[in-house]
This record gives C-alpha cells, structure tokens and sequence, in this order.
C-alpha cells in the first residue's frame, strides 16, 4: 500500500445515540468539513428494554460516509481518495444477532437494555464472580453478553438457535461494508466472554452461554480485505472507551479520560504486566498490548436529556441558568438510576430516586442535582483508580460535558481536583482513526491540553457534604 503526499484514514464512531464520521490526516487532525452526523433513537420499553434497529444504524452509517466522501475529492468517488484505511470507534457491549448471510435476525441490545437483570442474578449464584471479573475484567451483570445471551435463550430458545453468528454493531457494518469482518481484542473484551490475560475466548463462559468460538466472527487485529470504500482495509472496531483515550491523549502513566456523554467513564491506560482491576471496575483491552481500567455509570447525558425533555427546560437558556447555580443549595439528594447503573456498586436492582422535594423545587433544582448526582459516581470511580496508580493523576476531561463551561467546573469542585480540556472535542471520532494510524505505521502526537479548570475550596466542601448525603441515601436498604 503507497503512502501518498497527503494520506487520509477514515473514522467512524458508532455511538449510543449518533453516528459520526470524518477524514484525518498522519497528525490525527481532521479535515475541515468532512465530519459528518446523524442522531438516531434508541427504543426504551417500560421493562428495562433499550435497543437499536439495525436499519437505523445501516441508514445513519451509509448517510455519513457519502457526506465524508464528498466533502473531498472528486465528488467523493472513492477511488479517486487517497485513503488508507478506515478505523471505527463502537459503543461497547451492544449485541447483535445475524444469520449466515448477515442478516440482522436481532435488535442491537445496547448495554442499557436490563431485561436480562434477573439472568445476570442467575449466573451469580451459579459462577464465582469475583474469579469470573479477574478473567473477563467485566462483571456478571446486565451490560454483558453473558446475561443477555442466556436472556434471549431462555425467552426466544427458536430464535437463538437460528442465530449463526453474535457480534457487535462495529463488525456488523464492517461486514456490511467491507464484506467481513474481525472481532478485535478490544471490542471482544468488552463482551464478558474474553479472558483479558490472554486475549483468547474464555471456554467457560462460553459454555454457560451455550455458544462455540465460531459463534463469533474471528478473533485478532488484522484488517479486512479491501472493501468499500474500494481498495481500502478496514481494522477491527475498538471500543469507544479505548477511542476516548486514544483520542484525547490519555495514553500514559498520570494522565485519565474521563468522557462524559450519553454515558460517563472514567479510564488510565497501562501496558505491560497482568491485566486486572479492582472489583467493581472493569478491564478491557486496546490491542494485544494495552488495557484500560476505570469505571462507567449508565446515567450521564441521558439522563440531562430526559430532564429537558419532561421539564420541559430551555436548552437555549441553560448554561446562563447553571452558571448562576455554582453551589448545590437546592436541597435535593438523587439517585441517578433511570437507566440500570454500573461502577462502582452496580446498582442494578434500583431505580432513580429524588429526596427532598418541597414546593419551592423548581425544574432547574432537579437538573442541577441531576447532573450533580452523576459527577458524584464519577468522583467514587476515581477514588478507586487513584489508590491503585502510582502515579498522581490528570484528569483529561472530553465529551458533550465540554461544551458546558459551568459543568466542566462543577466536575472538577466535586473531585476537588484540576480537570484538563483539549481542543478536540471529538474524542473518540478521533481515536479511531489513531487507531487506524498506528496500525499503518504512523507516530501521531497528543494532543495538547488547552486548558485547566482548578476547583474553588469552598465549593469542594459544600459538594463533599452533599455527596456523603447521595452516598448515605444509596446505603439504605430497598424496601
């Protein structure tokens, strides 16, 4: 494969709720004008379901890469773009079933999708979780493939037999598009069915799932035949987790992602020695090399999006009415639990919850205390990774988060530390086509960090009280 005068890789990122796409060039910069997005919904049902249509996603992703496409050469034909490969970003543990000819016999379960919560108890009682986490790096809980499989086999026994491979939405427009596709570490890792310490399926799990290792597609890191766009390899997804560190230049010892979007986490990259994580946390793979530890909670802009939505709250006038609210003076303690949490206590059986409503309450008040709630979750996963790293931590902070001022200092009052900002906002777009870079040989540089925002001593006491309040509130015992 020649490298041209001015080589281009192309970057998806699947995301929850949108699609994104993009051209960068060696430096990891993308190009003026080729970012392409599309929203799409994803289906709540009263009984914890949350899924994609296939189809949906298929239309976003096809819509995307013609605008790309475009936005550079000659009339975006593709032969006509010197580009070299194609790298994708996913959202982690989605699930998806097809037949032989890749047709979607399934809904992508998204890792929102809690319908499976009582399998998830199951295998608890049936396998040792703690032995299961120190393997897998993932827990026995909902997100997972492992519940949702023996979920749906036990629902739909006729359907999962008529499922002739599970994959993740990444390999399946891969497929869709490139003909096949490779299940990478990173996004096999993130299944609960990978044992981490060796990148190789882990054969008990599998068996409790009742699957074979080709029920899979082939598991590794090399790239696809050429496909479409033409003559162009595409590499196995990643993991949007991993893309978000790529991406914002969290790559070392002492620096952490912290990517708060449709959902929030937190991430360190390491590489080398045994990969694992405290109990609770989770670890997943980049590559064959690197690994990530860290924490995720479910509820993050989502959650800021129902508000809106069913307060009926002006988006236009937000930021101005948040940066007047600097200190959680509302009197209100939430639980943030409208979609089943994850790290650090896995929370799965409780559902959100609002103490302290009077009728003074207004809809910014529960907003505030929303978001408020979120950071505290954040604020314990950090506190986790902290005591086990050795180095002291920056914090590198990307996401839809970055476009609110009054949140970015919000987050850092309830750490009580400084948070850093980079000036691509597009974290994890960008990581996957970082990823695309490396493996064709290139050095991209970090990002720089923009800018710091340092915590205002009077304010980290105020939230510190009110999060041993929201912690106090999570310990009592459901009714």
């Amino acid at each position: 494969m020649s490298r041209g005068a001015a080589p281009l890789v192309l970057a998806f990122d699947i995301g929850t709720s949108s699609l994104r796409t993009a051209l960068f060039n060696a430096r990891g910069e993308s190009l003026k004008g080729s970012t392409a997005q599309q929203a799409y919904p994803l289906r709540y049902t009263a009984d914890g379901g949350a899924v994609l249509a296939p189809a949906v996603l298929r239309r976003a992703a096809l819509g995307c890469l013609r605008q790309t496409l475009a936005s550079h050469g000659s009339g975006g034909k593709p032969g006509s773009l010197p580009i070299l490969g194609v790298g994708t970003s996913c959202f982690w543990h989605s699930l998806l079933g097809v037949d032989a000819r890749n047709r979607p016999l399934t809904p992508i379960y998204t890792w929102a999708d809690s319908r499976c919560g009582p399998d998830a108890t199951l295998l608890r009682r049936e396998l040792p979780e703690r032995a299961v986490h120190a393997r897998t790096g993932c827990m026995l809980r909902a997100s997972f493939w492992p519940a949702k499989l023996r979920w749906l086999r036990r629902v739909d026994s006729s359907l999962f037999a008529r499922v002739s491979r599970w994959m993740s939405p990444g390999e399946w427009i891969c497929r869709e598009f490139a003909g096949e596709a490779v299940c990478g570490f990173s996004m096999a890792s993130g299944t609960g069915l990978l044992d981490v310490r060796t990148a190789t399926w882990d054969e008990a799990m599998l068996e409790a799932c009742g699957l074979r290792s080709d029920s899979m597609n082939p598991l590794g890191e090399a790239a696809t035949k050429p496909g479409f766009p033409a003559d162009v390899p595409w590499f196995p997804a990643i993991g949007d987790g991993a893309a978000g560190n790529l991406g914002s230049g969290a790559v070392r010892a002492g620096l952490a992602a912290i990517n708060s979007g449709t959902s929030a986490a937190l991430r360190v990259m390491k590489s080398g020695g045994v990969p694992q994580a405290p109990f609770g946390l989770f670890c997943y793979r980049v590559d064959g090399r690197r690994y990530l530890v860290g924490g995720a909670v479910s509820n993050a802009g989502n959650l800021r999006a129902w508000c809106v939505r069913e307060l009926r709250l002006d988006e236009r006038k937000l930021e101005a009415e948040m940066a007047r609210r600097p200190a959680p003076l509302h009197g209100l303690t939430i639980l943030p639990f409208w979609t089943a949490e994850r790290a650090p206590t896995w929370d799965e059986t409780r559902r959100g919850a609002i103490l302290g409503l009077s009728q003074n309450t207004t809809a910014l008040d529960i907003l505030q205390a929303a978001g408020e709630a979120s950071f505290y979750r954040i604020a314990r996963i950090a506190e986790m990774v902290i005591e086990n790293e050795k180095t002291p931590l920056r914090f590198i902070v990307s996401g839809g988060v970055e476009r609110s001022p009054s949140s970015l200092q919000r987050l850092a009052n309830i750490l009580g530390r400084r948070i850093f900002t980079t000036d691509n906002r597009e974290a994890s777009l960008r990581g996957a086509a970082i990823y695309a870079l490396e493996r064709l040989g290139f050095d991209v540089p970090a990002p720089p960090l923009s800018r710091a925002i340092s915590p205002q001593p009077k304010l980290v006491r105020l939230y510190r009280e009110a999060r041993a309040r929201q912690s106090a509130f999570e310990a009592v015992p459901l009714a």
